[in-house]
């Protein structure tokens, strides 16, 4: 009987990049199935809610599986609690992680080894194109909580993207946006 090769994506693709979707693209050929988790952190702010992670996400990857063809089946869910505990609930063969630079690769073997004493599952490290060799979740937040410009992001994350990013843009109560404005000008 051949064994399933499955491998979870897990992220908070918030919001999801091209990099993301690379990573998902060049992993396909590498598993027979594969699970984008969108996880939830309830210390964690986000830009998105979870629901629209997930869909967004679900949308995009459609588009891939049409686009590419052949290649593992990519699945997208949602989930809460550790990774550790939702891979085995799908029945994970892999943790499927994207690697940038050098200061990622240092994070993410110390939370591979992590995972595998823990709960004896392998992480298997993916390169993105060099073109989104410094894409990071992180500074996309920034640029749009401090006001940037997010038609510079054009290339960097898709379409349906930026568009969602110039809807938080012009809602100041947007709790990203105010509480960086309310940093910005010490307002407690």
């Amino acid at each position: 009987m051949a064994v399933t090769h499955i491998a979870l994506y897990a992220g908070s693709f918030d919001p999801i990049t091209f990099g993301h979707l690379d990573v998902i693209r060049r992993s396909r050929r590498l598993f027979d199935r594969i699970v984008v988790g969108v996880g939830q952190n309830p210390d964690k702010p986000f830009l998105i809610s979870s629901e629209e992670r997930a869909s967004i996400a679900s949308q995009l990857v459609a588009e891939i599986v049409e686009t590419d063809g052949e290649g593992a089946e990519v699945e997208v869910r949602s989930y809460d609690g550790l990774t550790v505990d939702f891979a085995r609930e799908i029945g994970a063969t892999a943790l499927l992680r994207g690697l940038r630079n050098a200061t990622d690769t240092a994070a993410e073997c110390q939370l591979a080894l992590a995972n595998r004493q823990v709960a004896n599952i392998e992480t298997v490290f993916v390169l993105p194109s060099q073109e989104y060799g410094f894409t990071s979740s992180s500074l996309i937040r920034q640029i749009v909580a401090l006001g940037g410009d997010v038609d510079t992001l054009d290339g960097v994350v898709p379409a349906t993207v930026i568009e969602r990013l110039r809807e938080f843009q012009q809602d100041p109560s947007h709790s990203i946006y105010k509480r960086s404005l309310d940093e910005a000008y010490g307002v407690d």
